[in-house]
């Protein structure tokens, strides 16, 4: 007993998993005593961090020491089991760098990383060869000589002696399985001393495993449904201590064990309820999430989508989705990561993206597309982020968002066309005025109920489940997908309600500005070219509104949505060929509904504002259906074709030769040869090429063949298909050519909805969340579905390996 005694002596008292400050109780004592239930903290804890353990440098070949890191041992054990929990970095690149040696060209072996997996690493920046173990471990255990410094300290790149890796391997007292089972059993904490002194028995060790698990699932609900965990004010006098306290105490109160051992029994010093206890669940539930992204893309090739926003802190945030084709053959858009950039320059994106990729095990040399919202720091064609990635890897190929050249098209003919201009304005001032005031509102809210009443009663329009529901006018902005398209299409349907709202403020004794706007507005709705223009824009935006909103599906392939485009210039040109009349039909009827003077179409139009003087005369069917019908729709024409014109490139006309309509109609085996030619990567030209050539003319004869693929109109369907039936393995080479039109980006509205959900996520309450946290919840919270599956054993195993806890699971 006095070996053990002085043992304990010897060892400075800290802190293993720190719940709180007020729960430390430190088990050291004068002499030494079997621990109680209360007293499980580790003989063995981590100090307050001087490394950050969430950033550490993930290529070998860049890596410091762990000894000039710290000299804090506990912070050390620290370091390697966050590497160990990672796991070893292997990338892959298309392809690996060659190196002539004895007059040969050599290079790195990727399938050495399925005979030397565990522990074989590459470094990028030095084209070589490292051993993780060694790494960690390799002072602590005496390693020596030229082999053990080559996996160590300077690299291994002697690509034509696959020997030496064996060589570095050795028997079992070797330096190398040394290192290796210090890795193990530094992740095996059963086999810690402090464990083996602690006597646990296997109650404590069961009412453990239920305090975890219970913790666990307030976490998991509070994530997926990105809430906030803390409270104000969490002391045992508070009423509301913060939702994951509250939480818990709701969740175990039913049960009367489980509210025994959770809340009544629960050590002072154990209950697994404090703030740090919080954040590493919630690291364990987003890092099993990502990882199950990453493994679902299987080393498979992908896009990258990205977005910068500054969130409710004013910090610029950069959020990150992958796109990629799965094992089903189904398009995939995941959330992997939102990072905190110092400012929005290419330089710092590109950065930041290098070190996600290399925290996560991922390279860009897998990428195959790029989609950015159009702004310069990224699409700059030599300082940009997409120049930058190319510059990498030419076959990342950039593709503009679809979605904003479409919303861009609508604003620029906003823009640059004066009457449009002008009617876009007068709807941002009645959004501004009607918005000036709760009182307004509920006025406009009061017109729009006795409207509905009214309408009902006559029996202009029906009742049901859902129909005649509350609306809002809703305010136009530039960069909101289908905002212009909302605000016309609220005007029309509160036009009575905002005419009678504007009386009321015209009238009003005091606000002269506001009275002002409401007069101006008022005189321009009783105007018939108002009219005129809300129904015009009502059709143009609302023809491009279903277009928008199939751009936003994240299943969609550039090629259908190429085919949208052109549904939407087709459908412009024949309303601008046939639907004038229609269109002043409609207008004449709601201006007889709301008692606005029609003009004689055969009078002489009169320039308002303007002298006569010197002004081309003609009539106000003239002028309705030259000056404003044709004009606007010609310029919305000429608008996307301009816009959409450089996505129609020699790439994607080769791509359309995948089109399954109509029995393969569009297909064309010199172009999709032509397509393969796009990625020399993926297509030998003298081993691929000419297997390529053969497999699609027996592709083409074997589906065209085949029912099941008569009814396919899209290459996604073609996907699916193709593994529903298992073609893909019949001809790999052609699955691959459709796989790498698929992952070709079509819009950035999976980023977009990241962004909504960090409004959300990070609220002006939750505004000094730390980056790393708020990354959790906002993965969890995003990808929902992939976090559901993740099992609750393989979180609580995750988070009882990331630290030295005080309890064996």
């Amino acid at each position: 007993m006095s070996k053990i005694q002085s043992y304990f002596k010897r060892l400075k008292p800290t802190n293993t998993d720190p719940e709180s400050q007020s729960e430390q109780v430190p088990i050291v004592q004068e002499s030494y005593q079997p621990p109680q239930a209360s007293q499980f903290q580790s003989v063995q804890s981590p100090p307050q961090a001087n490394v950050n353990i969430e950033n550490l440098e993930a290529d070998p070949g860049k890596r410091p020491s762990i000894y000039s890191m710290t000299s804090n041992p506990i912070e050390r054990e620290d370091i390697r089991r966050a590497y160990l929990l990672k796991g070893p970095t292997q990338p892959i690149l298309q392809p690996f760098p060659q190196t002539e040696m004895y007059g040969k060209m050599r290079r790195f072996n990727p399938k050495w990383y399925e005979e030397f997996g565990s522990w074989l690493e590459y470094s990028v920046s030095k084209d070589a060869c490292f051993c993780l173990y060694c790494y960690l471990f390799d002072m602590e255990v005496g390693g020596s000589g030229s082999t053990q410094e080559a996996f160590v300290r300077v690299g291994f790149k002697n690509w034509q002696k696959k020997d030496r890796i064996k060589v570095h391997v050795g028997d079992h007292k070797s330096v190398h399985n040394k290192c290796y089972q210090a890795g193990q059993d530094l992740m095996k904490q059963k086999q810690h001393i402090d464990i083996a002194f602690s006597n646990i028995s296997e109650q404590q060790r069961i009412d453990y495993r239920i305090r975890l698990k219970t913790s666990l699932d307030c976490a998991r609900y509070l994530l997926r449904n990105g809430q906030p965990f803390r409270g104000h004010d969490e002391s045992k006098s508070s009423n509301q201590q913060g939702l994951f306290l509250e939480t818990l105490k709701f969740y175990s109160k039913p049960n009367k064990e489980m509210s025994h051992v959770v809340l009544q029994n629960a050590p002072d010093n154990h209950k697994l309820t404090s703030p740090m206890i919080q954040k590493d669940l919630s690291q364990a539930c987003a890092d099993l999430t990502v990882k199950a992204i990453i493994s679902d893309i299987g080393g498979d090739y992908f896009s990258l989508l990205v977005d910068e926003a500054r969130d409710v802190a004013i910090k610029e945030q950069m959020a990150v989705v992958l796109r990629y084709v799965n094992k089903k053959g189904s398009i995939v858009e995941c959330f992997i990561g939102i990072i905190h950039v110092s400012d929005t320059t290419a330089q710092s994106l590109k950065a930041a993206i290098d070190g996600l990729f290399s925290k996560l095990g991922l390279s860009l040399s897998k990428c195959r597309g790029q989609g950015y919202d159009g702004a310069s720091n990224m699409r700059g064609e030599f300082k940009g982020l997409k120049s930058l990635i190319l510059a990498d890897n030419p076959s990342a190929f950039y593709i503009h968002c679809f979605a904003h050249q479409l919303q861009l098209a609508l604003v620029k003919v906003a823009k640059h066309h004066e009457k449009i201009q002008e009617f876009f304005d007068m709807l941002q001032k009645m959004a501004t005025v009607v918005g000036g005031s709760c009182k307004r509102k509920e006025i406009l809210q009061m017109n729009q109920y006795e409207q509905i009443v009214e309408r009902i009663a006559s029996g202009e329009i029906p009742t049901g489940k859902g129909l005649n529901q509350e609306t809002t006018l809703k305010r136009p902005g530039d960069t909101r997908w289908g905002s212009h398209f909302g605000t016309v299409t609220s005007v029309i349907s509160l036009f009575s309600p905002i005419i009678s709202l504007m009386k009321i403020i015209k009238n009003e004794p005091k606000n002269d500005a506001a009275r002002t706007d409401a007069g101006c507005i008022l005189y321009a709705m009783k105007d018939f070219e108002f009219a005129f223009l809300l129904h015009l824009m009502k059709l143009i935006l609302g023809i491009s509104y279903e277009c928008s909103r199939a751009l936003q599906r994240k299943d969609q392939d550039l090629l259908n949505a190429i085919g949208l485009v052109k549904v939407v210039k087709s459908h412009l040109q024949e309303v601008r060929d046939n639907g004038f009349d229609e269109l002043l039909q409609e207008t004449n009827i709601f201006a007889n509904k709301y008692y606005i003077d029609i003009p004689n179409m055969n009078d002489v139009y009169c320039h308002k504002g303007r002298s006569r003087r010197r002004l081309e005369s003609f009539t106000f069917l003239h002028y309705f259906k030259v000056e404003l019908f044709n004009t606007v729709i010609d310029t919305q024409v000429q608008e996307l074709d301009d816009r959409f014109d450089n996505v129609n490139t020699r790439l994607l006309e080769c791509l359309g030769c995948l089109d399954p309509r109509d029995s393969f109609a569009n297909f064309n085996k010199e172009k999709l040869i032509e397509f393969a030619r796009f990625y020399p990567l993926e297509f030998d030209e003298l081993a691929d090429i000419p297997f390529l050539s053969s497999s699609l003319g027996n592709f083409i004869i074997d589906v065209r063949a085949d029912s099941d693929f008569v009814n396919l109109k899209t290459i996604s369907d073609l996907a699916l298909k193709m593994v529903e039936k298992r073609k893909d393995i019949v001809y790999p080479l052609v699955y691959l050519l459709i796989k790498l039109a698929l992952v070709l980006p079509v819009a950035t509205a999976s980023v977009e909805r990241v962004f909504s959900a960090m409004t959300f996520v990070k609220d002006k309450l939750r505004n000094r969340i730390s980056d790393d946290w708020f990354n959790s919840c906002m993965l969890t919270y995003v990808e929902r579905d992939i976090f559901d599956k993740i099992d609750d054993e393989d979180i609580m195993q995750y988070f009882q390996g990331m630290k030295n806890r005080r309890m064996l699971l």
